[in-house]
């Protein structure tokens, strides 16, 4: 209402300026939305321009360098093919080599002739062929042995690999007596094998032959080694790493290192872990490394166990169920005993309690090899071994076995038994085998040094952190 009046009121001139001003806008607003549209139809243009022109670039592009498409195998140049077959070349005789390193010459040679046709024309693929077949040719059964029955077989206990600890703990004499220290074994092993020492398997020095009638007995085994070469037999006793060495200088359980190969770990007060070269398996694995011609066809040790205080330093005994990590401890142990075997390594029946075999009632040996059975042998696999606890047979003498004893072991699968002398002593017989295991520990060392001398030099040997034996 009060707008219609305040237009009454102007004069005819202001309302035609005002008509002059409203129409101007108009012009103003078209104009400006015809400049809108050219300026967004010339961008268009210019895109279409651009895309048309990167689309070209693209097909310029296409032909002169195509995308691979992976169904299709790159065509290599005759130089690029020449220096791959070279390096498969290095290849299959770098490992060629390390196989007959370990004297498997058969095997090297397999491995090279398995490179294809051509390699009846590779100079270095027949010449390193020749090479393995004539020391394939000079090897005899043995080695410098003439029979298994010289083969030596020794053993230890945990390493000690922090003697400060180990020698001033409560059960100092003890270690001192029954244990070896890292620096002791590492110095064994170079003088054996500087002596001209091979490790081999127990199941290389016998086998399983199948007899006539169908059953299995046993044979000397065919090990072929350079003549001057010695063959011998290496195990490790109670790798279960039992509670009372906590703190006292011991690996506190096997492990798996970074690289995926058998180790073992420590554990700390303050709860932080190691894994590293602390105990006999790491060490050995090392020294093979450095000296692959030091195992026979990648042969390792024994590890013996027993069972009441579980298996590897993992408390998987029934003792220990209720355990939070119970289950996946037994599962950690399956999978590192299966990672060991790959390696080279193998379990014995060292019984379940530890108890003299030869003392006991039918019924406790009984009863504690079921107990191995179920609650160690269900972790790392089947064994034919039986390592005596103490080294005590179940018969004393050397007659063949005969007692309900040994019928039971033999029907729960065991068929080489092991227990300890003083020197090199086998029994093969048509169902089992007994061998004798020599002791390379603190009491062996210090109180009857003249049994090791054909082995060797203890004043090299002997740690010199170690104490006198009380």
């Amino acid at each position: 209402m009060g707008d219609k009046n305040l237009e009454a009121k102007k004069t005819p001139r202001k309302q035609k300026r005002d008509v002059a001003i409203r129409n101007m806008t108009k012009i103003i607003i078209i104009e400006g939305l015809v400049l809108a549209t050219l300026i967004i139809i010339f961008c268009a243009l210019k895109l279409s321009k651009a895309r048309r022109s990167g689309e070209k670039e693209q097909q310029v592009m296409a032909v002169i360098s195509p995308t691979p498409d992976p169904n299709v195998t790159p065509t290599m140049t005759p130089e690029q093919k020449e220096d791959q077959e070279q390096k498969k070349q290095v290849k299959y005789l770098k490992y060629a080599a390390k196989m007959a390193a370990g004297y498997d010459y058969d095997g090297a040679i397999e491995y090279l002739k398995s490179y294809g046709d051509d390699y009846l024309k590779l100079d270095k693929f027949t010449a390193a062929i020749a090479d393995y077949e004539a020391k394939k040719a000079a090897c005899v059964k043995f080695g410098a042995y003439d029979s298994a029955t010289e083969v030596n077989h020794i053993f230890f206990h945990s390493l000690i690999y922090d003697t400060e600890k180990a020698f001033k703990a409560h059960e100092a004499n003890g270690y001192n007596y029954y244990m070896t220290t890292i620096s002791e074994f590492k110095e064994m092993m170079q003088q054996m094998y500087d002596a001209g020492y091979v490790l081999v398997s127990i199941h290389d020095v016998v086998k399983p032959v199948t007899r006539e009638d169908g059953t299995t007995g046993y044979a000397e085994g065919d090990i072929m080694l350079p003549p001057d070469k010695k063959p011998f037999v290496l195990s490790q006793d109670d790798v279960n790493y039992y509670t009372y060495m906590e703190g006292d200088g011991f690996a506190t359980r096997a492990a798996i290192d970074e690289n995926g190969k058998p180790s073992t770990e420590i554990i700390e007060a303050d709860g932080t872990s190691k894994i590293g070269d602390f105990d006999l398996v790491p060490v050995l694995e090392r020294f093979i490394e450095e000296h692959p011609d030091f195992s026979y066809k990648g042969a390792r040790g024994i590890i013996c166990l027993t069972g009441y205080e579980g298996t590897l330093g993992y408390r998987t005994d029934p003792g220990s169920k209720d355990s939070k990590t119970y289950e996946q401890d037994k599962k950690t142990v399956q999978k590192i005993a299966e990672v060991m075997k790959k390696y080279g390594w193998e379990f014995a029946c060292h019984s379940n309690g530890h108890r003299d075999m030869g003392e006991c009632t039918q019924a406790f040996l009984e009863k504690d090899t079921k107990s191995w059975l179920a609650d160690v042998g269900s972790l790392v696999g089947e064994t034919d071994l039986y390592v005596y606890p103490f080294g005590i047979d179940i018969q004393a003498g050397i007659k063949p076995y005969s007692n309900a004893k040994y019928e039971y072991l033999k029907a729960s699968g065991f068929h080489i038994f092991c227990g300890v002398e003083a020197k090199p002593w086998m029994q093969i017989k048509p169902d089992y085998v007994r061998m004798q295991r020599r002791p390379l520990d603190g009491q062996a060392m210090l109180m009857y040094p003249e049994r090791l001398a054909d082995l060797f030099d203890l004043s090299k040997v002997i740690d010199p952190s170690r104490p006198k034996l009380q």
